[in-house]
């Protein structure tokens, strides 16, 4: 198997906590499975396969792997579908071939990741799909489960998007409340370009923040809460000299319009606020 890694995600502490959530470490008399242990046998072997039972955008095969080899080193893996591939209802997505506890005991935690990745990057290809032929790139947000950042970001990248900001760190991004404190736009720009800051993303909900913010030194305008022909209207405004990004309430019904207005990009946090899980099983025989 390839190997497997996402910036800034340990995937090997990320197994073993959720290992470890699942077996109750540190818990009175927990540590175990206690179902694995009582019915299945310890020298007990098992084939499987993993499928999908919807049509979806898979993402996080490899760390599903890593959950069984975490209980099972020798166990034989074969992947059978690429992340960010798109596979109908019915696909196998994977063959196992090892221990019986370990497969059922890394289970549950290994569908858990791979439907919850693979939703995400299944809505965020409907997303993109809605966007039609125009030049606009979907964007994900901040709006992700606290934990799994790096993991939902990287399943969105897998459905056809790119990032937008990974946290606080790597870029401001001034709203409504900075500028309340800072007294207006231009100002709260300002201080964020003094204080050194390069990536200025500033939030814009009136049409008259557009010019006092570019001239501040923001890099980047977040168009909030604009009907298609306000967005327009601002991005001719706007005519190219910082990227335009629009941003609030869009659905997969107005994705289409909002993205035809012109703007560079169009972010929306309901990929990974509110996808719903890809309905992927596990099926076994014993050997």
């Amino acid at each position: 198997m390839r190997e497997f890694s996402i910036p800034g995600f340990d995937l090997n502490a990320f197994v073993r906590e959720t290992l470890y959530e699942d077996l109750g470490v540190g818990m009175p008399g927990g540590g175990r499975d206690v179902t694995a242990e009582s019915v299945i046998p310890s020298g007990a072997r098992f084939n499987s396969v993993m499928d999908s039972r919807d049509s979806i955008v898979v993402a996080g095969l490899p760390i599903a792997a890593a959950f069984f080899r975490a209980l099972d080193i020798g166990m034989e893996i074969d992947i059978l579908a690429d992340e960010g591939q798109h596979v109908s209802a019915g696909t196998d997505l994977m063959r196992l071939s090892g221990n019986a506890r370990a497969m059922l005991t890394a289970e549950r935690s290994a569908l858990n990741t791979v439907q919850h990745l693979s939703g995400i990057a299944t809505m965020t290809r409907e997303y993109v799909n809605a966007m039609g032929e125009t030049d606009a790139k979907l964007l994900d947000t901040r709006k992700t489960i606290p934990g799994l950042r790096h993991l939902e970001k990287y399943a969105t990248r897998m459905g056809g998007a790119q990032n937008h900001r990974m946290g606080l760190w790597d870029g401001a991004m001034i709203k409504d409340n900075h500028v309340l404190v800072a007294g207006s736009v231009g100002e709260a720009v300002h201080r964020a370009r003094n204080a050194g800051v390069k990536n200025i993303i500033c939030e814009v909900d009136r049409i008259d923040q557009i010019e006092p913010a570019i001239k501040a030194g923001a890099s980047h305008l977040l168009l909030d809460n604009m009907d298609p022909p306000t967005l327009r209207e601002a991005v001719a405004l706007i005519a190219g000299r910082v990227p335009s990004e629009a941003s609030g309430g869009v659905t997969l019904e107005t994705i289409g319009a909002i993205a035809a207005s012109g703007v560079d990009y169009v972010s929306v946090g309901r990929l990974t606020q509110s996808a719903p899980a890809a309905d992927i099983g596990l099926d076994s025989a014993p050997l």
